[in-house]
């Protein structure tokens, strides 16, 4: 950019005569789009944090406090707060069960985007925590958009995203759009319903521009291990490398509709450039079962799953989901959004990370640094 002074001489060989000094208007930086995101430290959150860094965004994530680190999937992308003008993520504290921590970011960090990704997610242990379930994933969203719509009331207009889930339609036949009947078969995903609901209504109540995204199940290397795919993948690794002989799983015959969470989260921000919020599905359209998954998962390494593969009725859950299958025809053409990771594409990836994963745990065990944690 060129200097006053030069701009003035070169302003003085017009025939507009000279050009003062003053009378050029002085830059101003542009300023960044500001995201704010609960459930920064999970697979989806890491992802789109990753996305919107790289769309320019500054980018700040609410987290929990615990006496244990759980950043690990953040780690890659964080720069020193001290280092100002690289720190475009920023990490705060707070808790979907404390609303005065909620609005108290909101209105200091006046986000052009909210993004509610955070949730006790897990199926199986929101039957025994169905409580704090009900509170974080339903009550916590419905103190989010409070503190959302208060800000906005006030004149900062915030766009909210709602992470919905497929396990909301439950046994509702496949496929499953946006018109399906919701029928929830776990605490979580009738928490789910009533985080969606609560979302639709400040949208028609208060006008927010506000949107649900019912996402089907997306997996990547950064899913957490107590998921069923990632429990597989992390099994194909360790029996690969002699760590692990079994696997304990439950229902084989379970169906769902797969996809990669990376390509997940460019439809959550999608929603959010339209001219009008709405609720979309956002899914493959393939259906596999968990067997399906197995299959892919040890034939990749040569395996043969049946060998290493045990039923444990523990793993069965109290009301079952049997088949999900999503309709994403609208994200599709509203959005002009499509999976670009497919099944088996996916399945590969996860292994790979996790045979990786597993030899360095072999190194460590081999030198007695840790056990194979008594795994059978």
């Amino acid at each position: 950019m060129a200097s006053s002074d030069s701009a003035s001489a070169a302003g003085s060989e017009s025939n507009n005569g000279p050009l003062a000094p003053s009378s050029i208007p002085a830059a101003v930086p542009e300023r960044r789009k500001v995201a704010l995101i609960t459930g920064i430290t999970g697979q989806d959150g890491s992802y789109l944090t990753e996305f919107l860094l790289g769309k320019g965004y500054e980018v700040h994530g609410l987290i929990r406090r615990s006496s244990n680190f759980n950043t690990a999937r953040l780690d890659h992308l964080y720069v020193d707060p001290h280092n100002s003008s690289k720190a475009r993520m920023k990490l705060h504290y707070a808790d979907l069960s404390d609303a005065s921590s909620l609005r108290r970011w909101v209105d200091v960090l006046l986000p052009d985007e909210v993004y509610n990704l955070a949730a006790q997610s897990h199926v199986a242990v929101s039957f025994e925590i169905p409580d704090y379930t009900a509170d974080v994933v339903a009550t916590g969203a419905l103190r989010l958009l409070e503190a959302v719509r208060s800000t906005s009331s006030s004149g900062k207009p915030i766009r909210y995203y709602q992470a919905g889930s497929s396990e909301m339609f439950g046994s509702t036949p496949p496929p499953q759009s946006e018109s399906s009947p919701f029928h929830p078969r776990s605490p979580y995903a009738a928490a789910k319903v009533a985080a969606h609901w609560y979302t639709v209504n400040y949208r028609e109540a208060y006008g927010l521009f506000a949107c649900n995204g019912i996402l089907f199940n997306h997996e990547s290397p950064r899913r957490g291990e107590n998921f069923v795919t990632r429990k597989i993948t992390r099994a194909v690794g360790r029996i690969r490398v002699g760590l692990q002989t079994k696997l304990f799983l439950g229902n084989l015959s379970a169906a769902r509709d797969w996809g990669f969470a990376g390509d997940y989260v460019e439809a959550m921000w999608l929603m959010l450039q339209q001219d009008e919020p709405g609720d979309y599905v956002v899914a493959t359209e393939e259906s596999h079962t968990v067997q399906e998954f197995l299959e892919a998962a040890f034939g990749y390494v040569g395996l043969d799953w049946k060998d290493h593969v045990v039923i444990d009725k523990r793993y069965f859950r109290p009301a079952e989901v049997d088949s999900l299958k999503g309709d994403s025809s609208k994200a599709r053409k509203v959005l002009g959004w499509k999976p670009k990771v497919g099944f088996q594409e996916l399945v590969k990836m996860m292994v790979d990370q996790d045979i990786e994963l597993a030899k360095r745990e072999k190194v460590l065990v081999d030198a007695g640094y840790i056990d194979s944690q008594q795994q059978p």
